[in-house]
């Protein structure tokens, strides 16, 4: 096929659509939904896909941690609720024994506790009492100040270290460092502030404050409380061992019989991205039905009007064949006018997912760092290819019946 003959179809489609401006904005309107869920969808993955990589570095790629329950879920609560606290003296025991990851320590929770600033408070607080060797660790990782030294912990020094929404919201000017706060009675100095590591899938994590170990059993003791073990494999090679000797050496200091199951749970970042990737699938299997509807009600739309357009058209067609033009010259005639009518609703799609993104980010997650304010491009070249594809597939028969007309019959339509 020459280049004339493609220019002269591409200048028939776009006078075709430019004389019937409505119609051919109604005939879209299918197409540009369907667009729109496009990108929406892939929007929402991106940030999905950047809050998953977040989460897993929050917790740590080689960190694993021993607790007596599972994180995610997965079982009945009253399953996890009957199994026997790990208690101070267990945890200890472990972390004397344990060869084979970097660092390993306990860790006591005291959650729901409030804080206190002069009249000011904060509640729903997770107050952590950890070891200096805490710093080595994601949730160690400080952005103003220092952690506790283990001079500090050993001697049970009223130190804290607060985390990144603590900070915030009772020192919003940003003094946190040399502050005094209560917790429980007791006063605290403010060393440290937690750099900001909360994700929408774990924002909890921002309201985390650290004192030393000792000081924490002190004030809230060890009666009744179970503790977890913060594992630090060092890196991601020696996960599976160091995972493995956590299993075997808990059995044995929890005396867990052969053939018996485990009672604690052995919690990583990989059952989040497992999490995420439920949801992910969730997302795509919802999207992808209001995609395929949306398409299929606009294929049948612009094949309507495209036989309606054959129609109107017939006597040009007749004319067209007789001067010579060949049936691949009228069908692509055709098939470019009704991937032009998919490509403006494309090009509207894009306008207005693009306000809506920005507007959304803005006043919803103005400090996420995980949702872009912009449609990103290769949605974009998705979305434009998308449209076309369903454009041809829509204008495919009208094309055909268009490219099959006899001239005589044709020119004799009217």
């Amino acid at each position: 096929m020459k280049i004339s003959e493609i220019t002269e179809s591409a200048r028939f489609a776009y006078e075709s659509l430019n004389s019937n401006k409505l119609r051919s904005l109604l005939t879209t309107l299918g197409v540009v939904i369907g667009i729109v869920f496009v990108i929406l969808m892939g929007w929402l993955l991106s940030g999905l896909d950047a809050a998953l990589e977040k989460t897993v570095n929050v917790i740590g790629t080689d960190m694993l941690y021993v607790d007596k329950w599972n994180w995610s879920g997965g079982k009945n609560w009253r399953d996890y609720e009957s199994r026997k606290d790990i208690n101070l003296a267990q945890a200890t025991e472990f972390c004397r024994r344990v060869t084979t990851p970097e660092v390993a320590m306990p860790i006591a929770q005291k959650w729901g506790a409030k804080i206190q600033f002069k009249n000011q408070s904060i509640s729903g607080i997770s107050v952590q009492g950890v070891p200096a060797e805490y710093v080595l660790t994601p949730g160690g990782a400080v952005t103003d100040g220092r952690f506790f030294s283990k001079s500090e912990e050993r001697f049970g020094a009223d130190v804290a270290v607060v985390g990144y929404n603590v900070a915030n919201t009772l020192f919003p000017d940003g003094d946190a460092l040399g502050k005094e706060i209560k917790i429980r009675g007791h006063k605290f100095e403010i060393i440290g502030v937690v750099e900001k590591r909360g994700t929408f899938i774990m924002d909890f994590i921002d309201n985390q404050t650290f004192i030393p170990l000792q000081t924490f059993l002190g004030i809230y003791g060890t009666s009744g409380r179970s503790l977890s073990i913060a594992i630090k494999a060092g890196n991601e090679e020696n996960l599976a061992n160091a995972r493995s000797e956590a299993i075997g050496l808990m059995r044995q200091i929890r005396n867990n019989q052969p053939g018996q199951p485990d009672d604690f749970s052995i919690n990583e970042s990989q059952m989040f991205r497992e999490e995420i990737n439920s949801l992910r699938m969730s997302t795509w299997g919802v999207g992808i039905g209001l995609v395929s509807l949306s398409f299929f009600v606009g294929i049948i739309g612009i094949t309507n009007i495209m036989f309606v357009s054959v129609t109107e058209r017939t006597k040009e067609i007749g004319i067209r064949k007789a001067l010579g033009a060949k049936r691949g010259a009228i069908m692509l005639q055709f098939l470019m006018e009704a991937a032009a009518l998919c490509f403006v609703g494309a090009v509207i799609a894009f306008a207005f997912c693009s306000t809506v993104i920005a507007v959304v980010v803005k006043v919803f997650f103005s400090d996420s760092d995980y949702l872009s304010s912009y449609v990103p491009p290769q949605l974009l070249l998705t979305a434009s290819v998308v449209s076309i594809i369903v454009g041809i597939l829509a204008g495919l028969m009208p094309a055909l019946r268009a490219a099959r007309m006899k001239p005589i019959d044709a020119l004799r339509y009217e």
